[in-house]
């Protein structure tokens, strides 16, 4: 009978140093993994207060931007006055306007923080200004009158 040419323990120790290095090799991989394990919190994501504050005042900046918007909703639907839907609208521009200076000046806002601090401010701002700008155009009698947008308007509905 042949003798092996090498022992036992030397193959063992061959194919674990060969998975080894398969392993690694897998590891150097440009590729991205084929199963998300984290997803990562937004920038300024954490709690605006201590954790042990009660609830809302951990939350206090999203129940300021909600607590405008729903305002303004109220005095939308109520319909208490002449002017009401250009106020109330003009609101809940103003309540996201809110939302976007809250994510520029605070370094946490709990979950007022959606996406990244840029995009988050950037979405609030814009949205905000277009629903103001429109909520002070409405028809009739506007507040502010802009002809492009008066005209663009007017193609549109033609």
């Amino acid at each position: 009978m042949p003798a092996d040419p090498e022992p036992e323990g030397a193959q063992a120790a061959e194919a674990a140093g060969a998975s080894e290095a398969a392993a690694s090799a897998a590891h150097r991989s440009r590729r991205p993994p084929a199963v998300t394990t984290d997803t990562a919190r937004p920038e300024g994501g954490g709690r605006a207060a201590p954790g042990d504050a009660p609830a809302p005042a951990r939350q206090w900046p999203l129940l300021t931007v909600l607590g405008l918007a729903a305002l303004g909703l109220l005095i939308v639907g109520t319909d208490a006055f002449g002017q009401s839907f250009r106020v109330g609208s003009i609101l809940v521009g103003v309540a996201l306007l809110t939302g976007a200076v809250l994510r520029r000046i605070l370094p946490s806002v709990g979950m007022l923080a959606v996406r990244s601090r840029f995009t988050d401010m950037v979405t609030y701002g814009v949205m905000g200004t277009l629903i103001v700008l429109l909520a002070l155009m409405v028809q009739p009698d506007p507040w502010l009158r802009i002809p492009f947008l008066e005209d663009a308007l007017h193609l549109t509905i033609t």
